[in-house]
């Protein structure tokens, strides 16, 4: 088949298994073999892991609301519809210190396994050096 569709109501949501945001695997519902791609609503006070990759280029766009996101050092605030590209080996962190959610779609190649339980500890140290749960300061971490 050349092409797969994923209808929205047909979308498996669930909370990331380390902070607790809802997210929709769409290159694994889509089969996709080469590229990661996920949505995710991130509601207010809420933050993904701060992490790096080791050999995949990140697109970040900002669908509905404000995106706020920490690369390395720098502290972005992002408008619907701006995108980012973060590239390997750079710690990205996305987070909501708003009052309305946020959805964003990341996207990224080659894809690569994140799955933190099947993760050696120095592997989890090397991609989570805060560790897999830590919140950035504007949360309160």
């Amino acid at each position: 088949m050349s092409y797969r569709v994923l209808p929205a109501a047909d979308a498996f949501w669930r909370p990331s298994n380390q902070m607790g945001v809802d997210n929709t695997d769409l290159a694994g519902q889509l089969g996709a073999t080469t590229l990661g791609a996920r949505l995710w609503r991130l509601r207010p006070g809420q933050a993904s892991t701060r992490h790096r990759h080791d050999q995949q280029h990140e697109l970040y766009v900002v669908l509905e609301g404000t995106g706020r996101i920490r690369v390395g050092d720098d502290l972005l605030t992002l408008e619907p519809l701006s995108a980012l590209l973060v590239e390997p080996r750079t710690l990205r962190q996305i987070f909501n210190d708003t009052d309305a959610d946020a959805l964003w779609l990341v996207a990224g190649a080659p894809a690569e396994a994140a799955n933190t339980k099947e993760m050696t500890p120095e592997r989890l140290a090397d991609l989570y050096p805060d560790g897999p749960r830590a919140l950035p300061p504007e949360l309160g971490g």
